[in-house]
Order: C-alpha cells, then sequence, then structure tokens
C-alpha cells in the first residue's frame, strides 16, 4: 500500500496573525489575502510599521516626562532617603541589566530560527529547480536524439535499402514512431522561466536573509555592551558612562522599536501567505504553466491522475515498437547488407538511451518529489520562519523594556551622585579623610613641601627647631596617655604631640569624640601650656 500524503497544516500562530486586522493608510479595511503585487495590501503592511512607529513616540514622550519631574522634583536631604533612592536604582539598575539578557538570549534563538527556517526554503527551492533542470535536460536531449541523431542513420539506411521496399517502408514507420516520440516531448511543460524565476528568488532571499541575521547579531552584541556600560557607569560613579548609556539607551530604544516594525510586517504578511500558499502560486503560475500541472504538483492526489501520463505512455509505446522494428532489421536486412550493421546498432543504442532517460522523466514528473520540497519550503517558512519572527518581536518589547528601565534611573542615579559630591564639598577641603580632598589633592598637587603631621623632625622641628623632650611622654599621666591612645587607635607615639599641641580635631569625628578630645586637650593646655609656648 502507498504510503500516506502528508498534508500541510498551518500552525496556530498563522491564523493568529493572518486574523490581525489589515488597515490602509486612510484607515480603511484591506483584503488580507496576500497579494504583493497590490499596493492596498502593502499599505496595509507598511501601516502596521507606522503602529510601532506611534508606539516609540508615545514612549519617547512618557520617558521625557518622567525625567523632566525627576529633574524638577526637590530631592530630600535625610540620610534615610538618600540610602533608599540609591537602592532602588541599584536595583532598577540590576533588574533592566537581567531583562536585557533576557532579551538578548531569547533574540538569538528565534534568529537560528529565522535563519533556519528561510535556509530550509532556499535547499527546497534549489531541490525544486534541480527537478525541474533535470526534466528540461532529459526533454531536450531526447528530442535532440530523435532529430538529428535517429534521422542521420534512417537517412543512411534510405540510401542502402533504395532497392528494397519493405525496408523503406519500415524506415518510414520508425521515422513515424520517432516524430510521435517529438509530438510528446513538445507537449510537456518547459520550466526554463520557473527555474530562473526560482533562482533569482533563492538568491534575493540568501541575500537578504544574510544580512537580516548579521544585523541582529549586532544588535544582540550593542545591547550587551549597553548593559556593560550601565553597569560600568553605577558600579565607578562616572558620570560620562552614564551619559554613555543614556544616549545608547535612547538608540537602544529606537533599534528596539524599529525592528519590531519589521518583525510584525514580515510576520503577518508570511501568515498571510501561509494561510492560502496554494491559491498564491495558482494565481502567479497562471498563464505560464496549465492549471492541472500546478494542481497535480500542489496537491499530488493519488485519485488525481498525472497530466503527462499520456504523452509518456506514446513515449513507451512508440519506442518499443521502433526497438521491434530495429531487432527485424539487425536479424533479416543485415546479413543482406553488412554495411547497415553499424547504422542500425547505432539505432539500438539510441532507443536503449532513449527508453532510459523515459524512465528517469517518469520519476522527475512523479508529483511526490515535486510535493516533499513543497511542503519541506512551506515547513520552513511557516514553522520555523515566522515562530523566530515572533520570538524576534518578544525581544525587541522586551529590550525596549530594558531601555526605557535604563533611562528612567539614569536621572535618579545622576541627582544621587551630585548629592554625594555635595556632601563631601560641605567637609573641610583641608582634612585628609575627605575623599573630595583626595581627588582633589590627585588632580592639584600642592605647590610646596608639605609638612608631616606624623614626624618630630618634619612637623615639629622645622618650626622651632627644638626637639621634642622625651619626658613629655613619659611624664604624662597614664589615664591621659591611655585616653590618647584609644583616641587615636592605641598608637600615641605620633599623636600625642603634634596632634594635641595643633588644638584642632579631624573635623569629620562623631560628635561624641570630638567632645572627649576637647576635653582632653584643655586638660593638657592647662598642664603643659608653658612648655610649648607659641
Amino acid at each position: 500500500m502507498p504510503a500516506a500524503r502528508v498534508e500541510y497544516v498551518a500552525p496556530w500562530w498563522v491564523a493568529w496573525l493572518h486574523s490581525v486586522p489589515h488597515l490602509g493608510l486612510r484607515l480603511q479595511p484591506v483584503d488580507s489575502t496576500f497579494n504583493p503585487r497590490d499596493e492596498s495590501y502593502r499599505e496595509s503592511l507598511l501601516f502596521l510599521g507606522l503602529v510601532a512607529a506611534i508606539c516609540l513616540g508615545l514612549n519617547l514622550i512618557v520617558l521625557t516626562a518622567y525625567m523632566v519631574c525627576v529633574c524638577c522634583c526637590r530631592q530630600d536631604e535625610a540620610v534615610q532617603t538618600k540610602q533608599r533612592n540609591s537602592c532602588c536604582v541599584t536595583w532598577t539598575a540590576v533588574v533592566a541589566g537581567l531583562v536585557c539578557c533576557a532579551a538578548v538570549g531569547v533574540g538569538f534563538y528565534g534568529n537560528s530560527e529565522t535563519n533556519d527556517g528561510v535556509y530550509q526554503l532556499i535547499y527546497s527551492l534549489d531541490n525544486a529547480n534541480h527537478t525541474f533542470s533535470g526534466i528540461d535536460e532529459l526533454v531536450s536531449g531526447t528530442t535532440q536524439k530523435m532529430k538529428v541523431d535517429l534521422e542521420q542513420h534512417l537517412a543512411r539506411l534510405s540510401e542502402i535499402f533504395a532497392a528494397r521496399g519493405d525496408y523503406i517502408q519500415t524506415l518510414k514507420f520508425m521515422q513515424q514512431m520517432a516524430g510521435n516520440v517529438i509530438v510528446q516531448l513538445s507537449g510537456l511543460p518547459v520550466w526554463r522561466e520557473v527555474t530562473t524565476e526560482l533562482t533569482e528568488l533563492a538568491d534575493q532571499t540568501g541575500y537578504v536573509e544574510y544580512y537580516r541575521w548579521l544585523s541582529y547579531l549586532l544588535l544582540f552584541l550593542l545591547d550587551l555592551v549597553i548593559c556593560l556600560v550601565a553597569c560600568l557607569g553605577l558600579a565607578r560613579r562616572s558620570r560620562c558612562l552614564l551619559v554613555s548609556m543614556l544616549c545608547c539607551g535612547v538608540l537602544g530604544l529606537f533599534l528596539s522599536w524599529t525592528s519590531l516594525a519589521a518583525d510584525s510586517a514580515a510576520a503577518v504578511g508570511t501568515s498571510d501567505f501561509c494561510s492560502a500558499p496554494d491559491t498564491f502560486i495558482l494565481n502567479i503560475t497562471e498563464g505560464q504553466i496549465r492549471t492541472e500541472v500546478t494542481r497535480y504538483y500542489l496537491y499530488c492526489s493519488q485519485s488525481r491522475s498525472s497530466p503527462f501520463q499520456q504523452a509518456l505512455t506514446v513515449f513507451q509505446r512508440s519506442l518499443t515498437t521502433m526497438q521491434i522494428q530495429v531487432a527485424g532489421l539487425l536479424q533479416f536486412a543485415m546479413p543482406l547488407f553488412p554495411t547497415t550493421e553499424k547504422d542500425l546498432l547505432g539505432i539500438q543504442l539510441l532507443l536503449n538511451s532513449s527508453e532510459s532517460s523515459l524512465h528517469q522523466l517518469t520519476a522527475m514528473l512523479d508529483c511526490r518529489g515535486l510535493h516533499k520540497d513543497y511542503l519541506d519550503a512551506l515547513a520552513g517558512i511557516c514553522y520555523d520562519g515566522i515562530e523566530g519572527l515572533l520570538y524576534l518581536g518578544l525581544f525587541s518589547l522586551l529590550a525596549a523594556l530594558a531601555f526605557s528601565t535604563m533611562i528612567c534611573a539614569g536621572p535618579r542615579a545622576w541627582k544621587h551622585f551630585t548629592t554625594r559630591d555635595r556632601d563631601y564639598d560641605d567637609i573641610d577641603s583641608d582634612d585628609p579623610f575627605n575623599p573630595q580632598a583626595r581627588r582633589i589633592a590627585a588632580h592639584n598637587p600642592p605647590r610646596g613641601q608639605l609638612r608631616s603631621f606624623c614626624s618630630y623632625s618634619s612637623g615639629l622641628g622645622s618650626q622651632t627647631s627644638l626637639q621634642p623632650p622625651a619626658q613629655t611622654i613619659s611624664n604624662a599621666p597614664v589615664s591621659e596617655y591611655m585616653n590618647q591612645a584609644m583616641l587615636f587607635g592605641g598608637n600615641p607615639r605620633y599623636e600625642n604631640v603634634p596632634l594635641i599641641g595643633r588644638g584642632s580635631p579631624p573635623p569629620t569625628y562623631s560628635p561624641s569624640m570630638r567632645a572627649t578630645y576637647l576635653s582632653v586637650a584643655d586638660e593638657h593646655l592647662r598642664h603643659y601650656g608653658n612648655e610649648f609656648p607659641a
């Protein structure tokens, strides 16, 4: 029993996308039947791109309004509020980065699926072209044999058999059979124009697909770079990186909505084709190929007879008849006319070669091979191709969401950086513990030699040229020495005289430490004030 024929069944997403309303630029309904030659149908696909452009405009308007509100609102100066804002910005950036990475992963999968579907379509088109080209070569080769080679052999045999009327009659009958073969072969469709169009379609599709795949790959890399720049800008608190992230985020947002517009139009248009591919192919092949031939390959029904069956049958009978006639001439005429052996054997080889071509032609004209290529092409474009486009559309939406989140987090991060720097500016610029002072010192080195407050020779000695008396430390009360040790990290050898002698503690100490320090300093001045005159 013959194997059950595989039928094409459109997937659910084809019906869903095909049901999307098709509207023209003037918002008038348009027939959803796939017809790329119709201007109104092309406008309906362009309208989908305009919808994505409108969404991009609304997105930018909302982001602009949000940034204006954030920049104009008054920020709370409380420490807890600043910490909460910093935490909010950090988590917002983390979520946006995770969403962007997830979008890139989805996009990679969708890009691969679309690429697989398109190349399956190209592979099927190449197989069909190979079959059509093989049919044309077999038909043209057999016709050449019957018109030229066989005629040459029959002409020479006619000269030899000129005196034998019965043999001349046999040669005329063979010539008539050869004419029948030529007539039947001329009735077969010529696929030269079809192969040319399919070859051009396959080349253009491969060219567009290569650059489409490469463009999405570069877009994925750009999205990852933007995420990296955002993370570095927030981690290093760099305003330059933050500004770069905002500019690249706007660019990524624009590219995401643009890719969504292209994916939507391509997915809907392809779904319109996949919803009724047979109807579209019957319409575009009308006038080039007979309708019964097109239907034979599109449906390949076991109950439908081949439109080439009669021609192939006549071809087979004519070859069989000529082979019988040649066998008779070899048996009866060649002993009488030895010079005919070469021509008779040449005709026999020619007929055997034509019979082999007939079998190959019968196999190529059978609908099962080309129908399988047709189903493979539909599976590639309607299953993998559209599925990949849907994933690419999801990637575009997720990327737009991630970039919108990053752009929203940008102004808050900028204000947080500004508040932090303003807090540093409120501290004494001479404070060695101030990070802002350290940054200023790094860019603006001092003009003169700085005096060290941690060395007797560079600090105190340079001013008074006096050596600090050893009994200052040894004669100090133990309680004072311990207070100084606890106050200055347990190392009173440096902090005892220089810092107390200055009478100015580091301004970044807490109030309790400052009060303790001042009380110790006052007691020290009462006991030893006269030992170090100004």
